[in-house]
């Protein structure tokens, strides 16, 4: 017994560190990684109990916003802003559709309200970004946040081996598939894997697109906020503690601000941007081992037949506006 506590003990340390260090040895394990971080700690979690449960739990809560701070530092707004600008149309009705069908999707399905909303935010803008920026806002709790990524993380896995044969099948071209990619795939990462794959205006194409679109967080954590706090304060003037105000969404402005109009800092902001990049890592590694089997269990599979279904649907109709010349980039 005292050996294999030992070995558990080992391993969770051990296999954070694996997780920080794989994505220099390769570009599979970097667009992975997010992903494998969140199901390591939940395998982990399932088979052996977290014996850092309460340092996982203050880790988690501490690094997860300075993180989304930190990820500021890599985002160039001009650029970024001139391609929303150009697409805010069909960005604000493929957000405000998603947001629709998502909301509605969960409350047929009866499953929680955070989760729900998580998911939907994820698949909205920017997948687990965007859901990292969202759940302390909420103050959603580990075991939604947990769910909500690996659902995330799992659909992206398939967009990667999906959408390069899917787009070739169709004759798509590099602006369509890159647009596309951009659009319906969840995570700026697994967008940038799967328009690697097809090409490299694709990927330059995906690549803005979805920068542009991850700047979507910052107002609609705001307006989601405020609408938790309203709603709170409506059924329980006890709850309105629940809502945190999102300082750290001024950070992350002001953190791609500074790199912006500032070129010396640019490069040194690459590197914080590095940093944050692996700080999340150790955050939803963290986040993962803090999802109990007992919470699995409870929970089922209507979270993962929500955020499937949201996704599939989405996807196919942004692909059938971008295959009609309804959506250009």
């Amino acid at each position: 017994m005292l050996t294999k506590n030992i070995i558990v003990k080992t391993l969770y340390p051990l296999i954070a560190f694996l997780l920080i260090t794989l994505p220099f040895f390769s570009p599979l394990f970097e667009r992975l990684s997010a992903g494998l971080a969140v199901i390591s700690g939940i395998i982990l979690s399932i088979f052996f109990q977290n014996p850092y449960k309460r340092h996982t739990e203050l880790i988690a809560s501490k690094l997860l916003t300075w993180s989304v701070i930190g990820l500021g530092f890599g985002m160039n707004l001009i650029t970024v802003a001139n391609v929303g600008i150009n697409g805010i149309g069909y960005t604000i009705i493929g957000i405000l559709l998603t947001f629709s069908l998502g909301i509605l999707l969960g409350k047929i399905l009866n499953n929680n309200k955070d989760m729900s909303v998580l998911i939907t935010f994820g698949t909205a803008i920017c997948g687990g970004s965007a859901i990292a920026a969202l759940a302390p806002t909420i103050k959603a709790n580990n075991h939604d946040i947990s769910v909500s990524l690996a659902i995330i993380f799992v659909l992206n896995a398939m967009a990667l081996f999906i959408f390069p044969p899917l787009g070739s099948y169709l004759n798509l071209t590099q602006e369509q598939f890159g647009l596309w990619s951009a659009l319906a795939i969840h995570d700026t990462s697994s967008v940038i894997g799967a328009t690697l794959v097809y090409g490299v205006h694709s990927l330059e194409v995906g690549t803005t697109v979805k920068l542009a679109r991850a700047l979507w967080i910052v107002p609609i954590t705001l307006i989601v906020g405020i609408f938790y706090a309203k709603y709170f304060h409506q059924k329980n003037s006890d709850t309105i503690q629940k809502f945190k105000k999102p300082w750290f969404i001024l950070g992350f402005l002001l953190a791609a601000a500074l790199v912006t109009w500032i070129p010396y800092l640019r490069e040194p902001g690459q590197i914080i941007r590095t940093v944050a990049e692996k700080m999340l890592i150790v955050t939803l590694f963290c986040i993962g081992a803090n999802l109990s089997r007992a919470a699995i269990k409870s929970v089922g599979f209507r979270p993962f037949i929500q955020g499937f279904l949201l996704w599939f649907i989405m996807a196919t109709c942004t692909l059938c506006a971008i295959y009609l010349n309804i959506i250009k980039f």
